[in-house]
């Protein structure tokens, strides 16, 4: 992995790709202590950073492997931007999604054309399913974050960020990512090592999902004990992945774990302040940024709100709860 391969990628998304605003507002600047800025990423196509990575993986295959179609398993997010891509690019997918995935997820992938296989959590490995689909059907398995062509799509969220920042003369600064197997995390990390040295990357979890924060600490990549419990649905993976693992080591800073909670306080000031949709898991970053001052170290935040795929229900209990 290297900057070479996420310029690469920035060059088939050009044209295709939304850049997406950094949004800020006095009144999160209070509430945090400090100055903070919002990529939106909750605003890019099918709602999530995760078309970055879906369009620069199916961009990249040759056309007669395209064609035969794509596969790839996801709660939602990585769903909906492989689907988008392949049905841009003409060609089939199938994507394997978890029973208990947000209906709207499931709904948006399939009406994106893909066929959408559903599975326990509990009792199904999915990547057994999709081996075994990818090896009956031809198809072309896009891994949700520990591969290198995915990692450097979401790497162009670095890109934007760096240059973005950079027209407002911010050098450094605290960049807060929710993290789940570690594909974005990983690539902003890379772009912005080349890009802007001097802002560090933070990974940022749910509670009880906090592998990336345990791994960094131990050293050795570590397992969550669960695979549901949280309603941050977007970033709930077992582990980080053996790609992004050695990248978020040697460049992120420590990771930062919020509750649901504070992701459905982090959802209501994004809609009052800021006027965006924010899903529980593209909301742990604001979430740290307005809950956890005191582990932030930079003057600036930078938070990712990486997604905005809610339910309906589950954005009405974020709002239940807003206090102005």
């Amino acid at each position: 992995m290297n900057i070479d391969m996420i310029d690469a990628a920035a060059g088939r998304l050009a044209g295709k790709a939304r850049k997406t605003p950094l949004l800020s507002s006095p009144f999160l600047d209070e509430i945090a202590g400090r100055r903070v800025l919002v990529k939106s990423e909750c605003l890019q196509h099918t709602g999530s950073f995760k078309f970055r990575g879906g369009w620069a993986a199916v961009s990249l295959l040759d056309p007669d492997t395209r064609a035969k179609g794509v596969i790839a398993f996801s709660s939602g997010n990585h769903a909906q931007g492989v689907a988008y891509a392949a049905q841009q690019h003409g060609v089939p997918s199938v994507i394997i999604m978890p029973k208990d995935a947000p209906q709207l997820k499931i709904d948006n992938t399939r009406a994106l054309g893909a066929e959408v296989v559903l599975y326990d959590r509990e009792t199904e490995d999915r990547r057994e399913i999709g081996a075994k689909m990818s090896e009956e059907r031809g198809l072309t398995l896009i891994k949700p974050f520990d591969d290198p062509v995915v990692i450097a799509g979401q790497g162009t969220i670095g890109l934007e960020i760096a240059e973005q920042a950079g027209e407002m003369g911010i050098e450094e600064a605290d960049v807060l990512v929710p993290c789940g197997g570690g594909g974005m995390t990983s690539g902003i990390a890379l772009a912005l090592e080349a890009r802007a040295p001097k802002m560090t990357v933070r990974p940022c979890e749910p509670e009880g999902f906090d592998d990336a924060k345990r791994s960094l600490l131990s050293g050795k990549i570590e397992y969550n004990a669960h695979t549901t419990g949280s309603i941050c649905d977007a970033i709930m993976t077992p582990s980080v992945g053996d790609i992004t693992f050695p990248i978020l080591q040697r460049l992120c800073g420590a990771g930062i774990v919020v509750s649901d909670g504070e992701c459905l306080n982090a959802m209501a000031q994004a809609f009052l302040r800021l006027k965006i949709v924010i899903e529980p898991g593209g909301a742990a970053a604001l979430a740290a940024a307005l809950s956890h001052a005191s582990e932030l170290t930079s003057e600036t935040v930078i938070v990712v709100a990486s997604g905005g795929n809610v339910d309906p229900d589950m954005y009405v209990r974020a709002l239940q709860g807003l206090s102005v």
